[in-house]
């Protein structure tokens, strides 16, 4: 799978591994720290989360511009990371205020908006050489795959601490506390009766597992949870800073492998300038209208796709059962769920082929060991395990390490029979995968009325769900990712005028922005539609951009020759 690729896309892929790791990290906490410290609704904390995810994505253009005429790929990345981990080291302090956290926000957004984008376009010069051209797509494919590893860890990273944290002061994690402990204190305010106090006693009394706090009043608990479970958010945070001070490391100390292809157009000279692709204005305007009819689509896929952050993980909160069987908590698990893994890959090597004896050896090892571990770990769980909405955040990435092999072995197959589809084709697939994904939750939640009808409580908890309708839609929308994401960012690459390939990738980044902002402004959609109503929006949208780009697809086909 790795055999033929230059020592760079290792690199690369390891040092925005470490990145992505701490996004993730913070973007699994992100939407339940802003309700939690500061009483946002639903709207109000969309708002944030698209304006945020805005920046992130939207200064890559900025970015890619500075990259290409001013300080260089490698400078302006470094710049970049150094930004990143000041902005998460604020983000990190607890007690901050609304405008604090504003400002970590801002400056995290500049330096992922100087590192994302000039990192893939990097990635891109890496197989500029003709005879590595033909690995483009599948280089993508890897260095995606790498950025999910990362996020597979991160949202256990984030539970872990918050868990660990919460359990230092006394506390257990209930979701459905910082709502209603900040209607409490509100009501306390205004002067107005609470009608819940009975069953939010109940619940408070519930979540205090240790010595080191006891129950007074609901006020004073009230205050005291909501100031822990910030607290403990915040150190997820800090996880974040640390983890991405590690991808700092590795890009700069292995510069050797990369250094090669880290040179700004305007600084090849005319001899190294005869190896590189020389485009006639007619072309660099075709191309130009390509990406720019590609990038329009890119909007709504992830206006769509950028759910998983926002709504869904409202849904995991509000609709979803809290508690599952011993199998099923085996998925949300880490200490079960890795020894599995390994049982799976220990069956791969087992019983493929092409294995020598030395890895059919491995493979035993590994499946014996996994099935013995998973055994003595599922054996401590009790009947009914708890599972905290921000662990759905690993289905995704867990998924793309799983199946990206997968599809990068059916196009090789189908490349080798030259039935291999062209990107624009993989792009529109992409698309039409997505838009059946939201399928599944337009039928889950059919009868579930709209997210403003949502009181926590016991009537609430009677209507929760299946986790597996969640599981089941990342799944499917994992498989449209792979056929869109990569395959998309690799299309830039392979189509961008060669002195503007930082600034195109930071319009595929761009354009993500403007679905990233969408993602979160459509908020009020979500609070006063019928659910069912917001997910097929979201079909709509989604079938539409597939109609449009088969439309177009000669257009984006010829752009590439």
């Amino acid at each position: 799978m790795f055999k033929g690729h230059p020592k760079g896309l290792y690199v690369f892929l390891f040092a925005n591994m470490g990145e992505r790791f701490g996004y993730y990290t913070m973007l699994a906490i992100f939407i339940l720290f802003l309700q939690a410290k500061f009483g946002m609704d639903a709207e109000a904390a969309g708002q944030v989360y698209g304006t945020f995810l805005f920046g992130i994505y939207f200064i890559p253009l900025l970015g890619g511009i500075i990259a290409d005429r001013i300080l260089g790929f490698s400078k302006t990345i470094t710049l970049g990371i150094v930004l990143m981990i000041i902005g998460y080291f604020l983000l990190a302090q607890p007690g901050s205020s609304k405008y604090f956290i504003y400002v970590a926000l801002g400056i995290i957004s500049v330096g992922t908006g100087f590192f994302k984008g000039n990192l893939q376009a990097l990635v891109g010069k890496l197989y500029d050489d003709a005879n590595l051209n033909k690995f483009r797509d599948a280089a993508f494919s890897l260095f995606y795959m790498g950025i999910n590893v990362g996020a597979f860890f991160a949202p256990s990273a984030a539970e872990g601490m918050s868990n660990y944290f919460l359990a230092k002061h006394g506390l257990s994690y209930n979701a459905n506390i910082p709502s209603m402990a900040h209607e409490y204190l509100d009501s306390i305010a205004q002067g107005v009766p609470f009608t819940d106090t009975e069953q939010y006693t109940q619940i408070a009394k519930q979540a205090i597992t240790g010595a080191d706090y006891s129950f007074t009043n609901l006020a004073e608990f009230s205050r005291y949870y909501i100031d822990n479970i910030s607290a403990s958010y915040n150190w997820g945070f800090g996880i974040a800073a640390v983890s991405i001070f590690v991808s700092l490391l590795i890009f700069v100390v292995f510069r050797k492998t990369y250094k090669h292809v880290d040179i700004m157009h305007k600084h090849i000279d005319k001899t190294e300038k005869s190896n590189v692709l020389q485009l006639t204005p007619e072309q660099n305007k075709k191309r130009m209208i390509a990406l720019s009819l590609v990038f329009i689509v890119n909007i709504f896929f992830w206006m769509a796709f950028h759910q998983n952050g926002f709504t869904l993980t409202i849904f995991a909160r509000d609709y979803t059962v809290t508690h599952v069987g011993k199998i099923t908590a085996v998925l949300f698990d880490l200490n079960a769920l890795l020894p599995v893994i390994a049982a799976i890959i220990g069956f791969v090597f087992l019983l493929g082929k092409n294995y020598s004896s030395k890895m059919k050896l491995i493979g035993a090892a590994l499946v014996v060991a996994g099935i013995g571990i998973a055994y003595y770990v599922i054996g401590g769980f009790g009947d009914s395990t708890p599972i905290s909405p921000m662990k759905f955040q690993h289905f995704n990435p867990i998924f793309i390490v799983f199946i990206t092999p997968i599809i990068i072995g059916i196009f090789a197959m189908l490349n080798n029979k030259g039935k291999e589809p062209s990107s624009p084709r993989k792009i529109g697939i992409g698309l039409i995968l997505a838009a059946l994904s939201f399928t599944i939750m337009i039928v889950v939640s059919f009868n579930l009325g709209s997210a403003s009808d949502f009181v926590p409580g016991a009537a609430a908890d009677a209507m929760r769900v299946t986790p597996y309708w969640l599981i089941a839609t990342y799944f499917s929308l994992t498989i449209s990712e792979l056929f869109y994401s990569p395959i998309g960012i690799s299309f830039v690459s392979k189509v961008a005028p060669p002195k503007w390939s930082g600034f195109m990738q930071g319009g595929w980044l761009g354009s993500t922005a403007i679905g990233n902002l969408l993602a979160g402004l459509i908020g009020p959609f979500w609070q006063d539609w019928e659910m069912w109503q917001f997910f097929a929006l979201l079909v709509g949208m989604l079938s539409l951009s597939a109609i449009f780009i088969f439309i177009i697809m000669k257009t984006l086909e010829n752009a590439t020759k």
